[in-house]
């Protein structure tokens, strides 16, 4: 678990945002940021965000709920949810586990994703292109 990223300390509750602000998400991060990562699924890989993995309980919608749009493709498992109006992926339901979410790093208020070095690729699973 990281304690930090460059500057910026992860707190046990951080918020994150989308880029014109209308949606707001509070991740809890009780131990730290988890495993930052890339996933190489046919979606993400074009997406490019920095992921990282959380129980769907520690991941709170707190303001703009009406402001995400979702997308599923390939077997509609997974649940990708972008700002509709801005266009930024804050977070998804992950396919391979429903019990959790990945949020996007480079939502989270004060960090660059930039400032993370060596960060690994998942195999996202081989899912059709819609």
């Amino acid at each position: 678990m990281l304690k930090h990223i460059g500057n910026t300390l992860i707190r046990k509750y951080h918020r994150a945002s989308c880029h014109c602000g209308a949606v707001v998400l509070q991740i809890h991060l009780p131990q730290g940021m988890p495993a930052p990562h890339h996933c190489g699924c046919s979606f993400c890989k074009r997406k490019g965000a920095v992921g990282a993995t959380i129980a769907s309980s520690n991941l709170r919608i707190v303001q703009g709920e009406e402001s995400l749009t979702m997308y599923k493709f390939g077997q509609e498992i997974a649940e990708h949810f972008f700002c509709r109006n801005c266009g930024i992926h804050t977070h998804h339901r992950r396919g391979t586990n429903r019990a959790e979410f990945g949020f996007n790093v480079g939502c989270l208020e004060g960090v660059n994703p930039f400032d993370l070095e060596n960060v690994p690729v998942e195999d996202g699973g081989q899912w059709q292109i819609p």
